[in-house]
C-alpha cells in the first residue's frame, strides 16, 4: 500500500544517531544519505527517510499521528524501545508490554524520536 514514509528532521545527524539505532535494534541496516541530505532506510521491503523539510520551515511532528514497525518477537520490541532512548529518544504510552487489541494479543512499545515523530513497535502475539 505505502511506497515510503518521510518524516522531518530538524537535525540529520541527530536523526540518524537515533534511527541507525532503532533499525539496527531490529536488525536493519544503518541509513544511507542521498545527495539531498535526506537519510534512506529500506528493511523487509520498506522504505523509511529522514529529510528537512523542503519549504525550509522548521520540521514539527504530527498530531496523532504514528508511525509503527512490524517486530518479529517482544525481545525484539524491548531491544528497539531500549536502542531509542539510549539514542535520544522518549518513552511515552504505557511501558512497553502486551495490549488486548481488536485482532487479539499485540506487544507494543512507544517512543517519540528526537524531533517528536511518534513511533510504535508492533508485535503479533501467536494466539
Amino acid at each position: 500500500m505505502f511506497s515510503h514514509i518521510m518524516i522531518g528532521s530538524n537535525d540529520i545527524a541527530r536523526s540518524k544517531k537515533f534511527y541507525d539505532a532503532v533499525f539496527g535494534a531490529m536488525g536493519g541496516k544503518p541509513g544511507t544519505e542521498d545527495a539531498r541530505g535526506r537519510l534512506i532506510y529500506v528493511h523487509n521491503g520498506g522504505r523509511f527517510m529522514v529529510s528537512k523539510p523542503i519549504d525550509g520551515k522548521p520540521a514539527t511532528h504530527a498530531n496523532g499521528g504514528t508511525i509503527g514497525f512490524t517486530m518479529a518477537n517482544q525481545k525484539e520490541a524491548d531491544a528497539w524501545h531500549k536502542a531509542g532512548l539510549a539514542n535520544g529518544g522518549t518513552s511515552i504510552e504505557d511501558p512497553p508490554g502486551v495490549r488486548q487489541g481488536a485482532a487479539g494479543a499485540i506487544y507494543l512499545a512507544y517512543l517519540r524520536d528526537p524531533d517528536g515523530n511518534k513511533l510504535c513497535a508492533l508485535h503479533r502475539v501467536p494466539g
